[in-house]
């Protein structure tokens, strides 16, 4: 699918710079033609001509990097299942790390709303000492 709409993306591209050069680049004499073409006034011409090449390098350069994610045809089933095994081999690893991460989190979470609660409990006793009368 995505291959798809890459492909497509190109083809307007394409069409898109055809149809700027049809409407912006001076019209050409043939001389097999009898037929004369009326020249239309210079049109102040935007750089869509760099903008159409960028736009085409780029879709073409995402296309380039799909293609070389795709397996090889020379790899072989056992070389995609051993890639395969050291992936999962790999996200279970990061999957481990994270929940560590996550529980080392928590921890720091409960010390600091500890903190935050003694704090809290010694602004009131502080406010209580201040507002009792003297004696």
């Amino acid at each position: 699918m995505r291959r798809f709409l890459f492909r497509s993306q190109q083809a307007d591209n394409f069409c898109n710079s055809i149809g700027i050069l049809q409407q912006y680049a001076p019209p050409s004499n043939f001389p097999e033609f009898e037929k004369s073409v009326s020249k239309p006034g210079q049109q102040t011409q935007e750089d869509y001509p760099q903008l159409f090449a960028t736009l085409i390098a780029r879709t073409a350069k995402d296309i380039d990097v799909l293609i070389d994610s795709l397996p090889s045809e020379e790899a072989s089933p056992e070389l995609q299942a051993a890639n395969l095994r050291r992936l999962e081999v790999e996200n279970q690893e990061a999957a481990r790390r994270l929940e560590e991460v996550v529980q080392q989190g928590e921890v720091l979470l409960e010390q600091i709303q500890k903190a935050l609660h003694d704090i809290a409990e010694s602004q009131l006793s502080m406010q209580h000492l201040d507002e009792a009368p003297p004696n």
